[in-house]
């Protein structure tokens, strides 16, 4: 197994080291997906043989979102020594959140500090790592709920509510949130789904009307969602005055800032997401633009109480708050009363180790890069007369198509989907596409640190090219 272990280690060094002679992305053929049919094993198979399944049938056909032309979607890249923490935290099977003098709760709240500082939250917030912004913002809407219905939601339930309770975002917002509040017993129908501006940023008229309309129909507003960057365009809301607006109709601010959080960091660009401090709970990933490996996130909340409020629960079997130095004692607190999860693995340690390894100045600088090389990606687009700009760049995605004189929208919609697939089927490069205001596009958000402006040169030129050899 130690022989085995070193050949893995060299063949990931090598697939890191060559990513770029190598497709962005192939589609898993027939034979494959075959191979992954049948019965369990019944009996052992040699640890060698199953690693050459691994290098022969999975290894090829993986999303491709480490390589430098990946920008489909919002996905990051990952990292060497976020790989090496990965391996790590598995070698002791780690376990983090229950139990109090376990060095892994020490690693995951001195992390907690260090976004808290970063993104200007106080330090009596509390925290909670987590898989992804779609649990962040699960826990922040939760946590909300608890704290703005007036009664004990967890003794008695939604449907005792005395008044139905009313969720405020924009029409851009990413559906993790219609999830939530589906899931924590609001009903979709309870979400108010705001129009935005010609900047795709939640207009601010609209929701001030919304809120107004249910109050005088009996309703309670309770929470407000801004966007510090959307999915489709990486919009930013008007922060500040979102908050505003919550203090004045005693509303809970929420942000969805999956990526665009870390704007923060990036010292030229921090400005554009002032307010997002003011948030009573902030979401965010650290598997997108962070860089760092799937699955890592986190909710940050201003009021701890509230936070604890809505998780904590020891039945007896997991009592703690007694004792010096045991297991069960209180010394950094229970992380499992922050969230729904009580099983969680050691997620922290990849953000420690990447962290101390790289410094927070250089992610600023790489995270600064990217915004760049969208507007860099922009200047190309404006300068080929057979591509379209659909909005001007305000962060790091950009979205644009190829146009032809004569071609009807349905028929552009059609084309441009069509030069999204051969980019990917060709594993040229790996935009997504989105629609916006009917208009299919070319999506491409820029996340990934390997990407070099020569990457940008190849996809104009490709994407032109294809375009001008379709029907």
């Amino acid at each position: 197994m130690r022989a085995l272990g070193h050949r893995i280690l060299d063949d990931a060094m090598d697939y890191i080291e060559t990513l770029r002679d190598h497709p962005v992305w192939q589609h898993a053929p027939q034979q494959v997906k075959d191979h992954f049919e049948g019965p369990p094993p019944l009996d052992p198979q040699p640890a060698e043989e199953v690693y050459g399944e691994y290098v022969r049938s999975i290894l090829p056909y993986q999303l491709g979102n480490s390589h430098p032309r990946f920008w489909g979607w919002v996905a990051g890249s990952g990292t060497v020594m976020g790989m090496y923490a990965e391996m790590l935290a598995a070698s002791t099977d780690a376990v983090s959140g229950a139990f109090s003098y376990v060095s892994n709760n020490y690693v995951e709240m001195q992390v907690l500090d260090w976004f808290k500082a970063l993104l200007g939250y106080p330090p009596t917030a509390s925290g909670l790592l987590t898989s992804g912004c779609s649990a962040s913002n699960l826990i922040g809407l939760a946590v909300a709920r608890n704290a703005m219905a007036g009664f004990d939601v967890r003794k008695r339930g939604m449907s005792d509510a005395p008044q139905k309770m009313t969720v405020y975002c924009s029409e851009e917002t990413h559906s993790s949130i219609q999830k939530a509040v589906e899931l924590l017993g609001f009903g979709n129908d309870a979400l108010r789904r705001i129009p935005v501006n010609e900047f795709m940023q939640i207009d601010l008229e609209a929701l001030k009307a919304a809120i107004a309309d249910d109050r005088e129909n009996g309703l309670l507003p309770a929470c407000v969602v801004g966007a510090a960057g959307t999915t489709n365009t990486a919009a930013i809301d008007d922060l500040n005055a979102l908050a505003d607006i919550c203090a004045a109709e005693r509303c809970w601010f929420h942000v969805d800032g999956a990526s665009g959080a870390w704007t923060a960091i990036a010292p030229r660009y921090r400005h554009l997401v002032a307010g997002m401090e003011r948030a009573d709970s902030l979401a965010f990933d650290l598997h997108k633009w962070m860089y760092l490996q799937y699955p890592i996130a986190c909710i940050l909340v201003r009021n701890a109480d509230d936070h604890r409020r809505a998780f904590s629960l020891t039945p007896t079997y997991l009592a703690h708050g007694e004792g010096e130095r045991g297991l069960t004692g209180i010394d950094v607190p229970w992380l499992s009363d922050y969230g729904f999860e009580l099983s969680r693995g050691f997620n922290a340690l990849k953000a420690w180790m990447t962290f101390k390894e790289h410094g927070v100045a250089k992610y600023g600088r790489i995270i600064q890069q990217n915004i760049d090389q969208a507007h860099y990606l922009a200047g190309l687009v404006e300068s080929a007369p057979e591509l379209e700009l659909a909005l001007p760049v305000s962060l790091n995605i950009v979205n644009f198509r190829y146009v032809r004189p004569g071609l009807t929208d349905a028929e552009l919609n059609g084309l441009n989907k069509r030069i999204e697939t051969e980019l990917q089927e060709r594993g040229i490069a790996v935009p997504s596409t989105v629609s916006i205001r009917g208009r299919n596009y070319l999506h491409v958000a820029i996340t990934n640190h390997r990407s070099r402006q020569e990457d940008f040169d190849l996809l104009v030129q490709e994407v032109v090219r294809i375009g001008n050899e379709r029907d």
